[in-house]
């Protein structure tokens, strides 16, 4: 069991963030504490003028909502918006808040990850932490 377990949720059509969250409350010690992660990637500068002025901060508030949302599911809950690269800032976001377990979501490797890597191979490869993936 663990004390404290960082959920990465992704906001697409291939990862629902259910199982993951299945998995998080059987691994989780009684008590422990649960984060639910966004990772959102910063909008490239040449596509900023063509989104409307509001568009990024509403669509925080939306995020950050869902993640609260989710995160009530436990007893020690917390949900957590944060910018960056998702590879990176995850692990780098663990080791920083003493993470003990990752649970993943991924898809199967096409082709494409076998020379770029996706977010899933790369916390798998470089985690501080035990790492739960799940398919």
């Amino acid at each position: 069991m663990y004390q404290h377990i960082l959920v990465t949720v992704a906001f697409d059509t291939e990862h629902a963030p259910e199982p993951a969250l299945q998995a998080a409350k059987a691994l989780s010690s009684p008590g422990g504490k649960v984060t639910v992660l966004h990772v959102k990637e910063k909008i490239p500068s040449y596509a900023i003028s063509y989104i409307p002025a509001d568009y990024d901060a509403d669509l925080k508030v939306a995020i950050r909502d869902r993640l609260e949302a989710l995160a009530t599911q436990f007893e020690n809950g917390a949900g957590v918006l944060i910018e960056g690269h998702s590879g990176h800032t995850i692990l780098e976001w663990a080791e920083a808040n003493q993470v003990d377990c990752i649970v993943i979501m991924s898809h199967r490797p096409g082709l494409q990850d076998y020379f770029l890597g996706s977010t899933a191979s790369r916390v798998v490869r470089h985690a501080p932490c035990s790492v739960h993936v799940i398919r």
